[in-house]
């Protein structure tokens, strides 16, 4: 129970908290550690119950597997309702050495986005758009708390991420790895549609209220800005993202071919 505790309040490092079957066969498939696997009972009695299957799996592979009352249940669960089944497994390596090598380089840089929510759907819209990785920096929710992992429905499991407290000392180490910076802002940017997508890029975002810090926008190789109609003003963070990470892979596709 301490573990599933810990898991809760989003260390990070140690064990990950995973709820609910879809996310739990999400971080099967990708090869996680899964260490512990706990299934309401009532799930474990109907075989044709996909929990069951899963359960009988993991426990082959070594996965402790505990059937336990509703009432246990919610009492692990961190969901209001929960789904009935809840699993600790080892958090993923996550190295900013590792996203920031990856090549064609498109990585998200998450400055100080604290909705966990919000950080997850954009490690969705960054598989979805073919993002080589993402990196949660400075007051950023951890990408591997659960509430970003369920934003996420299992992206967090594949695509490359990591945490990094420094936002300007991350431009520099994305600048000294050959990737250009393109930060979003509201107004006062270059048109996205005419803004240089290709190449090594990181697309910088800011926080939900405050955008980013003047200083760090201005570090930036190029500042970007969605049009829009009046008087609509500002996006979701995750909607701004996918608008140019989407606008980033349908130029490089049309490059290569």
């Amino acid at each position: 129970m301490q573990a599933y505790r810990q898991a809760v309040r989003g260390p990070r490092g140690g064990m990950l908290l995973i709820d609910g079957d879809h996310l739990v066969g999400e971080a099967e498939a990708a090869g996680l550690a899964i260490r512990h696997l706990a299934v309401s009972a009532a799930r474990l009695e109907t075989t044709s119950d996909p929990a069951a299957a899963i359960a009988r799996r993991l426990e082959r592979a070594g996965t402790e597997v505990m059937a336990v009352s509703a009432s246990v249940m919610e009492a692990l669960s961190p969901v209001r309702t929960p789904s009935g089944m809840v699993a600790l497994a080892d958090r993923p390596a996550s190295e900013l050495r590792q996203v920031l090598s990856a090549r064609p380089a498109l990585i998200v840089v998450a400055v100080d986005v604290q909705d966990p929510g919000n950080v997850g759907a954009l490690v969705r819209a960054s598989e979805a758009a073919g993002a080589s990785g993402l990196v949660a920096s400075g007051q950023s929710a951890d990408p591997f708390g659960w509430k970003a992992l369920r934003g996420s429905m299992g992206s967090a499991f594949r695509l490359p991420l990591a945490t990094n407290p420094d936002p300007s000392g991350l431009l520099d180490d994305l600048h000294g790895q050959g990737i250009r910076t393109a930060a979003m802002l509201p107004t006062g940017g270059v048109s996205l549609y005419d803004a240089p997508l290709e190449g090594p890029l990181a697309i910088v975002l800011g926080s939900e209220g405050g955008g980013l810090p003047s200083a760090l926008a201005a570090g930036a190789d190029v500042a970007i800005t969605i049009p829009m109609r009046a008087p609509v003003e500002s996006l979701n963070v995750t909607v701004a993202g996918a608008l140019i990470l989407f606008e980033a892979a349908r130029r490089r596709r049309t490059r290569a071919s």
